[in-house]
């Protein structure tokens, strides 16, 4: 009795990810104004048939830089995960698969990572490299490997010593190909699961510094950056704040209960196959 409220929930979530993400690919074939297009005689229009969303204190039209704003901010998201869980993969392979002092010196690097204040690290480096995208990613990066790193040493350390591993040594198999072969397809389902989930933490970081001005520059549009560009307009124009905010909202609850199917399917099908 207690499943459906969250399934429910984890379904129209899913549901509206799914829309923001094919209105965001086909933004070009939707936006009916040009996202970066200013018109003064209609700044802060409220919303109507025109202009879906209303405009922003240039003219722009909001629903429009909504579209395109998701296209930026879910690209990044995902650009970082995969970059962060490429970081960490290695590492952790290295130090799981090596053992010994190899392992105990990265884990000792690993928990000093851990262990700094991942907003205010992110911010300083965006702060020590400038104001970018690329200076974005890097942040996002060195904040997040370290978690994936320390969950693929653990399956590495679990994994290096079954029975077939032990089997593909002693018919000559070396290192790289034992951890091509086997170590990480048998990952491969928590790798996806832990990509899946981490996504929706990346698209809030990557609003939380376009929103104190770190991340994505304007006129660049970004629904961190049209949060922080509201904060002025909020009472005259609230839509101007609420918009981005809700698809933030709706992209992070969406993305972590996609990852939490995913965990469920995998777990199903383990099982099923332990019983065959």
């Amino acid at each position: 009795m207690k499943r459906p409220a969250p399934r429910l929930a984890a379904g129209i979530s899913i549901g509206l990810l799914a829309l923001l993400i094919l209105s965001s690919i086909f933004a070009p074939l939707i936006a009916p104004y040009d996202p970066l297009k200013i018109d003064m005689k209609n700044r802060l229009a409220h919303a109507d048939r025109l202009h879906l969303l209303g405009t922003d204190v240039l003219g722009r039209d909001v629903f429009s830089r909504i579209l395109y704003g998701g296209r930026m901010s879910i690209l990044l998201a995902m650009a970082a995960t995969i970059l962060a869980m490429f970081t960490g993969l290695v590492i952790g392979v290295i130090s799981g698969y090596a053992g010994g002092k190899i392992d105990l010196f990265i884990t000792n690097i690993t928990c000093i990572f851990q262990g700094l204040p991942g907003t205010s690290m992110m911010i300083a480096i965006s702060a020590m490299l400038g104001p970018g995208i690329r200076s974005l990613l890097t942040a996002l990066v060195i904040n997040s490997w370290s978690g994936f790193s320390r969950i693929v040493r653990g399956e590495v350390i679990k994994l290096r010593e079954e029975r077939y591993i032990e089997s593909a040594r002693s018919f000559g198999a070396g290192s790289f190909r034992i951890v091509l072969r086997y170590l990480l397809p048998n990952m491969a389902e928590h790798i996806i699961v832990l990509c899946a989930t981490r996504i929706g933490s990346m698209i809030l970081s990557i609003a939380s510094l376009s929103f104190l001005g770190l991340g994505i520059q304007p006129p660049a549009p970004d629904w961190g950056v049209m949060v922080s560009d509201a904060r002025t307009y909020f009472r005259s124009a609230p839509l101007l704040f609420i918009a981005p905010g809700f698809c933030i909202a709706v992209v992070s609850f969406g993305v972590n209960y996609a990852g939490e199917l995913l965990r469920e399917y995998f777990d199903v099908h383990k099982n099923t196959r332990s019983y065959d």
